[in-house]
């Protein structure tokens, strides 16, 4: 069988070394072509000399000389490029099968709609694509055939329990609603006065799962799980009344679909990422993840409940974002990244992330998004004004 050729984006991150773990296990399934990281030079090089990568980018493009003797020391023959181009050449190579989307934030969406574009099997880790550009970002795939299979290890949860033809509507599919479960984070249990002398170093503490800094403050408020809301709705055609949330603090069913005849389909599984990337290298086949057996005898303690939108208003804010469309979404998102980068830099209160995300909701104008410009333009205007106010809650 011939190997299938996989472009990583963002190789040096939590999912680019889960990926890499299960190509390795699956000797002669997958050719690594090309390999993209931020900053991260030495391990990119590693990465690029163990695997064979023809072509490494970095992203800053001060660091492109850096690399290049770094690869040079590991006796790689890698090609280099850098910055924004580098990764749109990369997600579009005429040779790559399959692009992996790991890029964090809204950084992620150029590379992963040139994907589309060009009709690529895109293993879809970066949700924020779909949250600022859902619309926009489905139909070009459609244009173009490119197939979307989810990598976060909810939606996989889902698109694993939903039928074929699923995306022509979920009505006629005889599906009640998707269940998307949320471990609660590290915060949970605390108490709402103590929210406010929360630290990065405890927000990014996850107590299921090991994740970046960004994704583990978003866990932490629960707008990871907003995220994941909005983006549920472009994967599966759904409308927002036909998602719901539900607080599962082991993470051990990854996420449900209820039927009209009252049947509710799970995925289950220990929590490791490298279960939902091996589905979607494979799919529709199944790898070898190299992960540890979920053992149902020991699981005597599987709880549910509904989330506490007063503790944790993220969550709230993304249904609202979905429910008003357009542009909303990604004014959610580009406050969310400006407020969790300013947390975790010390200068803004971990309480105060859902309050600036609500004041540039407030006053940012919802405008129609008929294209990739469109949705960059909303994406700055709104990072602006998040900059501005969130001097106001220092």
């Amino acid at each position: 069988m011939k190997p299938h050729n996989v472009c990583i984006l963002g190789a040096t991150g939590s999912i680019g070394d889960s990926t890499l773990d299960v190509i390795a296990r699956n000797a002669g399934r997958f050719r690594v072509v090309a390999l993209a990281a931020h900053r991260n030079v030495e391990k990119l090089a590693d990465q690029c000399a163990r695997f064979g990568a023809r072509l490494a980018v970095i992203a800053d493009p001060s660091l492109e000389g850096e690399l290049q003797a770094a690869l040079r020391a590991r006796g790689a023959d890698s090609e280099v490029l850098s910055g924004p181009a580098g990764l749109l050449h990369a997600a579009g190579m005429e040779e790559i099968d399959i692009v992996m989307a790991a890029i964090v934030g809204a950084a992620g969406l150029e590379p992963a709609f040139r994907a589309a574009q060009r009709g690529k099997r895109i293993l879809l880790a970066n949700k924020e694509s779909l949250v600022i550009a859902g619309e926009v970002f489905m139909a070009e795939a459609r244009r173009n055939d490119a197939r979307i299979l989810p990598v976060d290890s909810e939606h996989n949860a889902i698109f694993q329990s939903l039928p074929a033809g699923f995306e022509q509507g979920l009505d006629g599919a005889g599906v009640e609603r998707i269940i998307l479960t949320a471990s609660g984070g590290p915060f949970l249990e605390l108490a709402a006065s103590e929210l406010g002398r929360v630290t990065p170093a405890q927000a990014c503490k996850h107590p299921n799962w090991d994740m970046g800094r960004k994704i583990s403050v978003d866990s932490a408020t629960l707008m990871n799980k907003g995220l994941e809301v909005i983006e549920a709705r472009w994967l599966f055609n759904a409308r927002p009344d036909q998602i719901e949330v539900l607080i599962h603090p082991q993470s051990i069913v990854h996420s449900m679909v209820s039927y009209r005849d009252g049947s509710i389909l799970a995925q289950m599984g220990t929590p490791d990422m490298r279960t939902p990337i091996a589905h979607a290298l494979a799919w529709p086949e199944r790898i070898d993840a190299g992960v540890e057996r979920l053992d149902l005898a020991r699981m005597n303690d599987l709880e549910f409940r509904q989330p506490d939108l007063e503790r944790f208003p993220c969550l709230g804010l993304a249904f609202e974002a979905m429910r008003r469309g357009d542009s909303a979404p990604a004014a959610l998102n580009a406050a969310n990244e400006v407020a969790v980068e300013y947390f975790l830099e010390g200068r803004l209160g971990f309480d105060r992330i859902p309050q600036l995300v609500a004041a540039v909701m407030d006053r940012v104008a919802i405008v129609p998004l008929t294209g990739l410009e469109d949705v960059l333009e909303q994406d700055r205007t709104a990072r602006r004004i998040a900059q501005e106010h969130a001097v106001t809650l220092q």
